[in-house]
């Protein structure tokens, strides 16, 4: 029997109820595959803060690195947003991503055959949809100095930076054109290369890259426009690779072709010990009333198997089970369509992980 140490951050709002499902997911893998996964649970976020006055104990950061994966939940919440920037819940997240180095996101949006009723665009824009956004994550605007607020009165400024090295851009459509050739074989990169210095940088340094892989179809898109792209014809793109910021923001676009931002999963990979969580946030305004979805946290522990533990095999289960659950007729509030049964959060985490158990 193989055993896993994969450390646990809940965190705030839903992030515990989700993350609670995912383990029990995990527990029936590996009672069905034969493999032990040891918890270990450390604290990040506004839990942190309320518990230790930062968003990011050193405790944490010396826990997830001696752990094999690390399976996060949601953090943040209005009772945080007026504390320095340096202690919003926020910025424990960045600093994590950073200590892990955890440099590329990545964030598949599947349009369930299931689920293309819930979808807020026509099912014949979205049936069939299949998209991996590939998003760098510890450069450009987020990180980049200088940053700051500084003057007095009406000349008070606000101000970051969107900085790229040559090595950031390789590296991430590197990753980007060797997952595309386990899918359609196509890489769109996006940038505002018409307008931006360091959009033109990473133009010319995608181009030069993808030159690696003859394989591969690359091209090109402003993000305004690959914005409206992403809702006119969503099947056109494969693999989207884009800088932080735009892939932050089309990545959450993208999950609303699929019904419900509580549908995408994301693993954050890069460094020795992979940092997996799902999309949606803390949703602080459903917290504790039993009714979040799940399936996204779910989804995130089948991309912890695949991309963390190398469990490919297992990844699929998971997968399947959920696909199983769905075909079923159970769906959650916010992707609820008539003639389904709403089940709540515990409900879905149930149905999957039994099906886990008992899939041919």
């Amino acid at each position: 029997m193989a055993t896993y140490t994969i450390s646990v951050i809940g965190g705030d709002g839903i992030g515990p109820e989700v993350i609670a499902e995912a383990r029990k997911a995990l527990l029936a893998v590996g009672e069905r595959c034969g493999h032990a996964f040891v918890f270990r649970e450390y604290l990040a976020g506004g839990a942190a803060i309320d518990a230790t006055g930062v968003p990011l104990p050193e405790d944490t950061v010396r826990g997830v690195k001696d752990s094999q994966a690390l399976l996060f939940g949601a953090i943040g919440g209005p009772r945080w947003e007026n504390l320095p920037h340096h202690l919003k819940p926020e910025a424990g997240l960045l600093r994590l991503r950073r200590e892990l180095d955890a440099w590329a996101n990545l964030r598949p949006a599947i349009v369930f055959d299931e689920l293309v009723e819930a979808s807020t665009l026509k099912p014949e824009v979205v049936r069939g949809t299949d998209i991996l956004v590939v998003r760098e994550l510890t450069g450009g605007i987020y990180f980049g100095t200088p940053r700051g607020i500084s003057g007095e009165g009406a000349e008070r400024r606000g101000f970051n930076t969107e900085v790229y090295s040559e090595r950031e851009v390789e590296r991430i459509v590197r990753l980007a054109c060797t997952l595309a050739r386990a899918r359609r074989r196509q890489v769109c990169s996006v940038d505002k290369a018409n307008v931006l210095e360091s959009s033109q940088l990473w133009r010319e340094v995608a181009t030069r890259v993808a030159r690696e892989f003859p394989d591969v179809r690359l091209t090109h898109m402003y993000v305004d426009n690959a914005a409206m792209q992403l809702i006119r014809a969503p099947r056109q793109f494969d693999v989207v690779v884009t800088n932080n910021m735009f892939g932050d923001i089309l990545s959450d676009e993208a999950s609303q072709l699929t019904g419900s931002i509580g549908m995408l999963a994301s693993a954050s990979i890069g460094g020795p010990v992979g940092f997996f969580e799902p999309i949606h946030g803390s949703a602080p305004d459903i917290a504790g009333q039993g009714i979040a979805n799940p399936l996204a946290t779910i989804a995130t522990a089948a991309l912890l198997l695949r991309h963390g533990l190398r469990l490919e095999a297992e990844a699929q289960l998971v997968e399947r089970a959920i696909r199983a659950v769905l075909a079923e007729g159970l769906r959650t509030r916010d992707i609820a369509q008539p003639g389904c049964a709403v089940v709540g959060t515990r409900e879905m985490g149930d149905a999957v992980a039994a099906k886990i158990r008992s899939l041919p």
